[in-house]
């Protein structure tokens, strides 16, 4: 291991003086037409066409979105949510959307511990919230589009009916899952011949279709208030769920104003609570308190500073976290340089800390997909059911699962996040953007709590050590998704001396295959004010890719 350990330190030592050179896969896509980066090739093609056809950057992601819904059904579809920031290159102006659905109204912690449940279950009826995705589409159509609404479906609808080859990662995340085998319409569907389907195997979903077609032809109202409304209330009350026509009829996504910090001159956005973007800033503030190390973004002090600026983070969101419409979240004071730098002082750069608390700050499975169109406006748009195929439960006749967003409740009723009706959840889905000057840089990373941590390391692989999108997305990295404990899990890709270092400070590795999907999967775009260029990258972890706009 001492051999490896002086290796690791002389390669380290040649990219400091002579850079790191080209140590990643794939190549940048770079255009100056509009470019989509998604999880799936066929849905960065039909927003590419669509784009191709004078589409906005928001019209592309929506039919991406869509196309996602049907390729990709254990990650997204229209029974989740979905967040999005937009960046208009004329005005410089950022908008953000929160498309996160409630808890029903007569859902409770009394009626679940009635039920002898101790905790929010994390799949089934009662872990369903109303779903956001489909009108949190149509608010950024009506602001942002420019194609006809009805146009935009029209590939995923066709891909629904013809049916696609299942891809590689997704073929890998396709499980038997218990919470898919309890459900008689999700077996059907999602379990043909009684098994999931495998690489190159040809998937249909005409009940999807038919459902594309409704919304295409009707609007939001067809989702929130017409035939599919009353698809996913029969199936809820046939399962003894809560849900009633209120709930879903009375629903609007809310457009927000992004958080941000400065890191290292680079500004960096995240989208307010509910959603987890302050774990992703904070951790960066912390991490800003020290300088980046000199041996690289894989060296053990570089790995050990961000592991445990994870931790620090993570701790203080979920303690403080929750719908900002029920709870005064102190993002001032978690947010600023001061603070940051009280929790950094927590720090042992020699030792893991394992049982980390929240600060004191007061008295008291996803897709993401990013596009940028002619005109350099960029979206950054996530969109989840959350947990591999939500709550396991299929709409019957629709073709799409329910999510079980309410699994991130709590049920301590002194908790800032207690489930209450009519209350969102903490949620776990961030799209991020960064700029400086005339860069611009819309991102993501997907899967669950992984997600902030993932952010910070893509932000610091760029602005300490100078990597170009590509290689950020594909560097190593580490997931831990809670602040308890000193497991970690890294890729196997990290140097051997750098994994000897962390369990010397007390880390508990757990080595991880090279690209897995355990550490997220990112897209990034970014667009040059000053010359005109895009730049896109999609990470190997996922089936996508970066397709530029033909030219017509």
């Amino acid at each position: 291991m001492r051999i490896y350990g002086l290796i690791a330190v002389l390669i380290s030592l040649i990219n400091v003086v002579y850079g790191q050179g080209r140590n990643y896969g794939r190549s940048m896509v770079i255009a100056k037409q509009g470019i989509a980066a998604t999880s799936q090739t066929l849905a960065s093609q039909a927003a590419a066409q669509i784009l191709a056809r004078g589409g906005s950057a928001v019209d592309a992601a929506i039919a991406a979105n869509a196309v996602l819904g049907l390729v990709e059904p254990m990650m997204d579809g229209m029974g989740g949510d979905m967040f999005a920031i937009y960046w208009e290159a004329k005005s410089g102006k950022l908008t953000g959307l929160n498309g996160s659905g409630p808890a029903p109204r007569a859902l409770s912690p009394k009626l679940l511990t009635d039920k002898g449940m101790k905790t929010m279950p994390a799949a089934g009826i009662h872990s369903v919230t109303v779903p956001g995705a489909v009108d949190g589409w149509a608010k950024m159509h009506q602001k942002f589009g420019k194609l006809p609404w009805k146009d935009l479906f029209q590939p995923a609808i066709a891909y629904a009916e013809e049916g696609f080859p299942v891809t590689e990662a997704i073929a890998e995340s396709w499980h038997e899952s218990p919470k898919l085998k309890a459900h008689e319409e999700s077996v059907r569907l999602f379990l043909p011949n009684g098994k999931p389907p495998v690489e190159g195997d040809i998937f249909r979903n005409p009940d999807l279709a038919r459902a594309y077609r409704l919304i295409a032809e009707k609007g939001p109202e067809a989702f929130y208030k017409g035939e599919i409304a009353n698809a996913i209330l029969k199936t809820s009350q046939k399962l003894g769920g809560t849900m009633t026509a209120e709930d879903l009829a009375s629903f609007s996504a809310e457009f927000v104003t992004p958080i941000s910090t400065d890191y290292r001159g680079w500004r960096v956005y995240e989208l307010p609570p509910n959603g987890q973007g302050m774990a992703a800033l904070e951790m960066l503030n912390i991490m800003e308190t020290t300088p980046a190390s000199a041996f690289g973004f894989a060296s053990p002090q570089e790995m050990h500073e961000r592991i445990e600026a994870m931790k620090l983070a993570y701790s203080d969101l979920r303690r403080y976290d929750a719908d900002p419409r029920t709870y005064d979240v102190p993002l001032n004071i978690l947010l600023s340089k001061e603070y940051a730098r009280k929790r950094a002082a927590l720090i042992d750069p020699a030792k893991a800390n394992c049982d980390v608390p929240a600060g004191q700050p007061i008295a008291s499975d996803t897709t993401y997909l990013t596009v940028v169109d002619k005109d350099g406006n960029i979206v950054s748009w996530i969109q989840s059911v959350s947990a591999a195929f939500g709550s396991g439960i299929t709409v019957e006749g629709m073709g799409f699962t329910l999510q079980n967003r309410g699994a991130n409740f709590v049920l301590d009723p002194k908790h800032p996040n207690v489930l209450a009706g009519g209350k969102r959840s903490l949620h776990t889905i961030i799209p991020g953007f960064m700029e400086k000057g005339d860069l611009h840089v819309g991102f993501g990373i997907m899967g669950g709590f992984n997600q902030p941590l993932a952010h910070a390391q893509f932000v610091s692989n760029i602005v300490d050590y100078g990597m170009n999108l590509q290689a950020a997305l594909e560097a190593p990295r580490f997931t831990k998704l809670n602040a308890s404990g000193c497991d970690v899990s890294i890729e196997m890709r990290v140097p051997a001396h750098t994994l000897q270092v962390l369990s010397e400070h007390g880390h508990q590795i757990r080595i991880r295959r090279e690209y897995t999907q355990e550490m997220g999967r990112g897209q990034a775009i970014l667009h040059d004010s000053k010359t005109g260029v895009n730049y896109a990258a999609s990470d190997p972890r996922a089936d996508g890719s970066a397709v530029p706009e033909p030219i017509r």
